[in-house]
């Protein structure tokens, strides 16, 4: 301790004689070159030794700017917040007309997240210096950050016209015109910036997601395999990447791509959740809700991947109405049990017959196959006794959202807008009656409902279950889904039958027709499913197999993706004694061409435990008969509903025998399958699957019926649900 003290006291006096010595003046004129080693040093990764320098500076001279702003800039990057501004600040306080040091405090209160601040600093010192680039470039980053983004494009564009090769600029100019829908323009602009920059891994990363934003998937993949490479640790590559190959059908190379980026970061919860919704479209159901249970657990608030076991239970044999009602409790309580102990009182005005304000919530109004039943009944909503409101979470609006837009009275975006906005956004807007349309599937906002921000709340249409929400109050079914006097008490809403179906179909497109047996001329019976394949599974499998044995001559059209898929089920088959030859896979397809392989079919088989509803639903309108054999969960009992409705309850059956029975009869009476085919098309055109204004009238007497036992101040469970 004394050797210590008496070496600072033998410093402190050749400090005292160096002042007074007369070599001041030329230790002093010396502090620009000593700067100028500091300087090398923090350049050439010596932090320490220019910190050391710096403060020698100072020691000599106190009031020297650049030491004080590279002591700032090295306490920032050591993380000494305060430390680091004020010594910007004496900084800028000693030389108040130096650019640097302006410039230097904007970047140290940016990185902070002091936005505000930085933009002042930014500004005085292009006030100084209008001419230098990378300013203008810093400034526009933080007026991004505010959301400021017309002025942060003007910054950009000025940034680059005193620097045209200016590849960060191009970068920045690219994200602000991407966040302003410019996307053409956005992707000329990173494209720039890789030009000048090929390793600039963050613009490959943006160009490839804009480019998968705009569809253009064989664009975007090599690209974001460049960023995949030149960043292997950055998630957010390997993530879109995985997403492009699976909108692709190549689910193989997405699932390896997912399982890479999980080498990388084996507990990210996104990760999985990606990987389990592949797996699921190879028909891996048990290995994809494993994977989501990974992700839950990683991320035990994550209610994406909570929704997406829910949903996958019910394509998984073996998951009966006990085993889905105690998955639904448990994600009730994870996810939405706290939000439902919030709901506040309604003041919506209670009287009986006034006209109501309908509130529709999706992710889907848009191309999808949910229009195909949103369509009919909001054309045929009849506008005196309702008001339509759309809470609409579509990303990228398209011709059908603009048709479905032009039948709300109002019409809300909630993309990017949490839920907590949403329901304080649908309250103000008095909704009477809140209609979920989504219920666990992708884009979902069942955390709304949860918030109870309607008096009434409904759930209907994406599939028939059950939400698990308390705070909804009624979920629509039909007398075939639902059978009266069935028990109903796995669904957390009450249930309300519609007279007659559940669904009401259009079409949407005017061709193909109907063409002529297929059998006639192929002197043999093809059967086809052209399912999500996440709905077949073994079970399915062997009972088609039964069909197929029966018929030696038969050949079955199945929807498959390339790859491990199709091997697979086809191992699947032969396991069942079916050879492979007898197989035929098509990809998902465009509407237009998945309608024409209907043109190949002559009969088709159902899915089990989870029916085919849309499917079946175009399948019978290209005339392809559909054998289902009726289920013990809702989902599979949609073939019955439909059928029904049809006036084919031959077509149903209630054990696997029968299944086979009906489905090889029916294959071998060729006249019959011939007069099905020339006249399913004109059954469902007669048939309640697609009478709207009838569907449209049922609804809304639902509506009413809802929306009074609500104003008499009944609760929803004491009451009969059969209109």
């Amino acid at each position: 301790m004394a050797a210590r003290t008496i070496a600072w006291r033998v410093a402190q006096a050749r400090v005292a004689i160096f002042r007074h010595s007369p070599v001041l003046e030329y230790c002093m004129a010396s502090t620009s070159e000593m700067f100028a080693r500091a300087v090398a040093q923090y350049q050439g990764g010596n932090p320490e030794k220019a910190e050391l320098l710096c403060r020698e500076i100072l020691r000599a001279d106190a009031t020297h700017t650049p030491a004080h702003q590279l002591l700032g800039m090295l306490a920032h990057a050591a993380g000494q917040s305060e430390q680091a501004l004020a010594l910007l600040r004496r900084a800028v306080q000693l030389s108040p007309g130096d650019f640097d040091g302006h410039c230097n405090l904007g970047i140290v209160l940016s990185k902070l997240g002091r936005t505000a601040e930085a933009i002042i600093c930014y500004r005085q010192a292009l006030a100084l210096n209008p001419n230098h680039a990378q300013a203008h470039n810093n400034l526009g980053k933080a007026l991004m950050s505010q959301g400021q983004v017309s002025e942060a494009t003007t910054c950009y564009q000025q940034a680059l016209q005193l620097q045209p090769r200016y590849a960060n600029a191009y970068f920045n100019l690219g994200k602000a015109q991407g966040a302003q829908g410019r996307c053409n323009e956005a992707i000329d602009s990173f494209r720039m910036a890789i030009q000048l920059e090929p390793n600039h891994a963050e613009a490959c990363l943006s160009l490839g997601t804009t480019l998968k934003g705009e569809g253009r998937l064989e664009e975007a993949i090599p690209v974001l395999r460049q960023a995949v490479r030149l960043n292997p640790r950055g998630i957010d590559a390997y993530n879109y990447l995985g997403l492009c190959l699976k909108d692709q059908g190549r689910i193989d190379e997405a699932i390896a791509c997912f399982r890479q980026a999980l080498g990388v970061h084996r507990h990210h919860a996104e990760i999985l959740l990606r990987l389990g919704n592949a797996l699921s479209m190879q028909g891996r159901i048990r290995a994809a809700i494993a994977c989501h249970r990974r992700a839950e657990a990683v991320k035990p608030d994550y209610a994406t991947a909570a929704s997406n076991i829910l949903f996958n239970c019910h394509f998984a044999p073996g998951f009966d109405d006990a085993a889905l009602r105690e998955e639904h409790r448990r994600w009730r309580r994870q996810h939405a049990q706290g939000l439902e102990w919030s709901v506040k009182p309604h003041a919506n005005d209670s009287t009986p017959m006034r006209r109501l304000r309908i509130g529709y919530v999706s992710p889907d109004f848009r191309a999808h196959c949910q229009a195909f039943f949103t369509v009919p009944l909001f054309e045929n909503h009849d506008q005196s006794l309702v008001q339509i409101y759309c809470y609409s979470d579509v990303r990228r609006p398209d011709a059908l959202t603009m048709h479905l837009r032009s039948f709300a009275e109002q019409w809300r975006s909630i993309v990017g807008v949490g839920d907590d906005q949403v329901a304080d956004m649908i309250r103000a807007d008095q909704i009477d009656i809140l209609v979920d349309l989504t219920m666990h599937m992708a884009g979902n906002r069942l955390l709304v409902f949860a918030r109870k921000p309607a008096p009434v709340q409904v759930t209907w249409l994406a599939y028939p279950g059950t939400t698990g929400l308390e705070a909804i109050d009624y979920r629509l079914s039909d007398p075939q889904l639902d059978p009266p006097g069935q028990d109903t008490s796995h669904y957390s809403e009450k249930t309300v039958r519609l007279p007659e179906t559940f669904w009401c179909y259009h079409p949407l497109m005017n061709g193909p027709e109907v063409n002529s047996l297929p059998a006639r001329a192929n002197g043999f019976v093809t059967f086809g499913c052209l399912n999500s394949f996440n709905k077949v599974n073994e079970h399915c499998v062997r009972l088609w197999a039964k069909v197929m044995r029966v018929l030696p001559s038969a050949r079955f059209l199945l929807l498959a993706p390339a790859g491990q898929s199709r091997a697979r089920l086809a191992r699947a088959f032969q396991k069942h004694g079916i050879d492979s030859e007898r197989l035929t896979f098509v990809p998902r397809q465009l509407r237009p061409e998945y309608f024409e392989t209907y043109h190949q079919i002559d009969l088709g088989l159902d899915t089990i435990p989870y029916n085919g509803h849309t499917t079946s639903l175009d399948s019978m309108w290209m005339g392809v008969p559909v054998i289902t054999l009726a289920g013990t969960t809702v989902v599979g009992r949609a073939g019955v509903s439909q059928l029904t409705n049809l006036g084919l309850p031959e077509l149903i059956a209630r054990t696997e025998d029968e299944f086979v029975g009906i489905a090889t009869n029916l294959a071998t009476d060729l006249p019959r399958l011939r007069e099905l085919r020339a006249t399913l098309r004109r059954r469902m055109e007669r048939s309640a699957l697609m009478d709207a204004p009838r569907f449209a009238r049922a609804m809304e007497i639902a509506y009413r019926d809802m929306w009074q036992r609500w104003c008499v101040g009944r609760e929803p469970v004491q009451l009969a649900t059969d209109l």
